[in-house]
């Protein structure tokens, strides 16, 4: 300081014009009210801090340290460093400032008498802060007064914690939580006493080369050791420490230290949930707070994000790595889990694949069935017919096929969306049409961009492209009875509900409900035994998309709705996963987590709804006398009021491969083809599949649950698969194999009477039969 050379009328000047200042330092809760960490952290329901998440580029600060819970080496070895007499003076040291003041006269080089108030006092005001040529004698006069100012309005411990949290450390760092984290990787109390060596060496030169930091540190470690030796009443406590210092090897800490960058810049559990929340607090102008509270659910989130990287694991091999999981509450909407990827295990964790856009597949279905029950042209119990169409668009014929191209003949609307059959949804598009199914889509939520026109009749077999988010905010919608709203992210407001609106019929959401809960009409493709029969009631969707890019399971149960996807973020194929061994095992564990200790119940059904007693059968003209049996079993079955009936068959009228006639629920009929008879005398020959046919295996049908069907005509046929006994009679069934196969139809004598080639592609069953076995 070179205050002896100023003239004494410049001095009281320069202090007179200082002082205003000095005096409007702010007390200390408005300096801790005003600290903004470089950090949001958001915390679950309960309190817990879930996500750590930088939302200040220009700075790294970490969390505001109380002074307690710093290190008390790094508190003695600040105060050695910088303030030998920081307990004793009142915010400036004027025996240091005697010292310097006599230096600078003889031009002698001595320490610097700047206490640690006195830059708390330039920290805190601007306009005692240091330029790049040094403080002014307006500035250090004023620096003065307003330690001075400080340290009265101030205790010692506030002065102290408030420096530590403000103090600028190294390159962006700023604050020891910063500081400690990023070079040592620990929390401020963790720090040792070569690391607050290190740490109280930097704010002396914080940008200095490592080779001068570490010899200022150990300089630092020195007096430290020595005040161990000889202790006073006034220092405080310090740990232990060697009674000599390897300043060589304080060397090599300091610069490996000085290399270190341990503070990433998020850390947590829910790090797209995080990011996705601070874009929508952003987009709303609502700011952010060094704390937000979320909705999610602590446990649950690290739950469903250790059975997403659990089961994929299991399915290692199958070339799959990612896999997102969703958990709404289904009153309110909050958010319960989002887990958007699997983290280590992919290689594009950054990706969040709750928003990311992904083909839906037979998850779209649910909804096309529910519009055609709420427009009265379906019901639960109609027969839809299962076969081969040619159906004629702008651009040529669309032919929808099942995946592995077997056609179950006529079911009902029941089986055909339990089952997850293609054609029976592409007929009921037929009948909806794709403009009126897209703006259904709509009204529960899917941001869908082009028209139902776009995608024509493909939109049955979800060609679209939706995020996870949506396309599970959408089945909360069936679980509501048809309303709508959106999710949340944040605690409401107390006393405030969600705003629902209706976006479907509540009849035909109750009753597409029941039929995704009925593990009978499942039992048909997915079995009796299926990962999705739960022990408590849900009603739950599977989904594929093509060439087994995306792999899905939504579904609800009386309180939650659940949406799991699995695939691979750069849209690379899967291998070998199916329906219900791709994203159903993580559905059913989170669900079963969710109910645990809570009950599920069916819902009860809305006004309009009835219960009636069906039956099926060929109809009146053939009888069951005759050996035909009913196309599906008798049971009881939910109606929108006014489309019940009890009776739902096929009206032969011709044997002759006239047209037959199907009875809907309104009474009306549709024309389908019959199988045509022998004809006597006729050479024996295989009808079905056509020869050349390429059979693709369901992705969402277990592989040893599906079957392909052979049909011929003739008498006393033997069924040859690649010349190994298949089966005998007019129809076999055959478990497919990923190959080419040759397959025959031999008379009791050996001799081959028809013969074509097919080729299945897909994978097959672990331990399957062997090929030529009959089932």
């Amino acid at each position: 300081m070179a205050w002896p050379r100023l003239a004494p009328a410049a001095l009281l000047m320069a202090a007179s014009l200082a002082a205003p200042s000095a005096r409007a330092i702010p007390t200390y809760d408005e300096v801790r009210s005003d600290f903004r960490p470089s950090d949001t952290v958001v915390l679950s329901r309960e309190g817990e801090v879930l996500q750590r998440l930088r939302t200040d580029a220009t700075v790294r600060r970490g969390q505001w340290v109380a002074l307690a819970d710093v290190s008390p080496a790094l508190r003695t070895a600040l105060v050695l460093s910088e303030d030998k007499r920081f307990f004793e003076h009142s915010g400036v040291d004027w025996r240091a400032a005697s010292a310097a003041a006599w230096g600078n006269l003889w031009n002698q080089r001595t320490r610097g008498a700047s206490t640690i108030t006195m830059q708390l006092a330039g920290l805190l005001d601007g306009d005692w802060r240091q330029g790049p040529g040094g403080r002014t004698v307006v500035q250090k006069l004023g620096q003065t007064v307003a330690a001075q100012v400080l340290d009265r309005r101030w205790r010692k411990d506030q002065i102290l914690e408030a420096y530590l949290n403000l103090v600028p450390f190294r390159s962006e760092l700023v604050g020891i939580d910063a500081l400690s984290r990023t070079l040592f990787g620990k929390a401020a109390h963790g720090l040792d006493d070569r690391e607050a060596a290190v740490a109280a060496a930097l704010v002396r030169a914080p940008n200095a080369r490592p080779a001068l930091v570490a010899q200022r540190a150990c300089g630092v470690l020195r007096d430290m050791q020595a005040l161990v030796a000889a202790p006073r009443p006034q220092r405080p406590a310090v740990q232990a420490v060697s009674p000599r210092v390897d300043c060589d090897a304080l060397d090599l800490f300091t610069t490996a230290a000085l290399q270190r960058r341990a503070f990433d810049a998020s850390e947590g559990v829910a790090p797209h949930f995080a990011r996705y929340l601070l874009r929508q607090r952003d987009k709303d102008g609502a700011g952010l707070p060094e704390r937000i509270s979320s909705t999610l659910r602590a446990p649950l989130q690290r739950f469903a994000a250790a059975s997403l990287q659990q089961h994929l694991r299991e399915l290692r091999g199958r070339n799959v790595e990612d896999g997102a999981v969703l958990v709404l509450d289904n009153a309110t909407g909050a958010v319960l889990a989002w887990v958007g990827s699997s983290g280590q295990l992919s290689q594009a964790s950054e990706v969040d694949g709750v928003l990311a856009l992904r083909q839906p597949g037979s998850t779209l279905k649910p909804f096309l069935y529910g519009q055609a029950i709420a427009e009265r042209r379906l019901t639960a119990a109609s027969l839809v017919d299962d076969s081969p169409a040619h159906i004629a668009t702008a651009g040529g014929l669309y032919i929808p096929q099942n995946y592995d191209r077997q056609f179950k003949g006529w079911v009902s609307a029941r089986t055909a969306l339990a089952a997850s059959l293609n054609v029976p949804a592409v007929r009921t598009l037929v009948m909806v049409t794709p403009d009126a199914f897209h703006r259904q889509l709509r009204a529960v939520g899917m941001p869908l961009r082009e028209s139902g026109d776009y995608f024509g009749y493909s939109l049955a077999l979800g060609s679209p492209e939706v995020p996870l988010l949506h396309l599970t905010n959408a089945f909360r919608t069936l679980a509501n009875t048809g309303r709508q709203s959106p999710v949340a992210l944040a605690a409401p407001a107390p006393g405030r509900a969600p705003a629902f609106t209706a976006a479907m019929d509540p009849r035909a959401a109750f009753i597409v409900g029941d039929i995704l809960s009925d593990g009978n009409a499942r039992a048909r493709t997915f079995g009796t035994d299926s990962v999705l029969a739960t022990r408590f009631w849900t009603a739950v969707k599977t989904g594929t998309s093509k060439d087994m890019r995306d792999n899905w399971a939504v579904g609800w149960s009386e309180s939650y709705t659940v949406g799991v996807w699995v695939g691979n973020a750069s849209g690379a194929s899967m291998h070998d996963v199916s329906g219900t061994s791709g994203a159903a095992p993580i559905w059913a564990a989170v669900m079963g987590f969710l109910h645990a200790r809570e009950p599920s119940r069916a819902p009860r059904a809305p006004t309009g709804v009835v219960k009636t007693a069906v039956r099926f059968g060929p109809g009146p003209a053939v009888s069951l006398v005759d050996g035909h049996q009913p196309l599906e079993a008798a049971r009881e079955e939910w109606f929108v009021q006014g489309t019940q009936q009890p009776l739902f068959a096929i009206d032969s009228v011709a044997a002759q491969g006239d047209k037959a006639s199907v009875r809907s629920a309104k009474g009306s009929r549709s024309a389908a083809h019959q199988p045509a008879a022998a004809v006597p005398g006729a050479p024996a020959r295989i009808t079905a599949p056509a020869a050349g046919t390429i059979i693709a295996l369901d992705p969402d049908i277990p592989p040893a649950r599906q079957r392909l069907q052979f049909a011929a005509t003739g008498d006393g046929l033997l069924w040859r698969m690649d010349g190994k006994p298949l089966g005998r009679g007019p129809r076999v069934a055959w478990l497919p194999w990923p190959g080419r196969h040759v397959v025959q139809i031999t008379d009791a004598r050996g001799q081959v009477l028809d013969e074509i080639r097919i080729e299945v592609r897909g994978a097959g069953v672990a331990a399957a039969q062997p090929r030529g076995s009959a089932n």
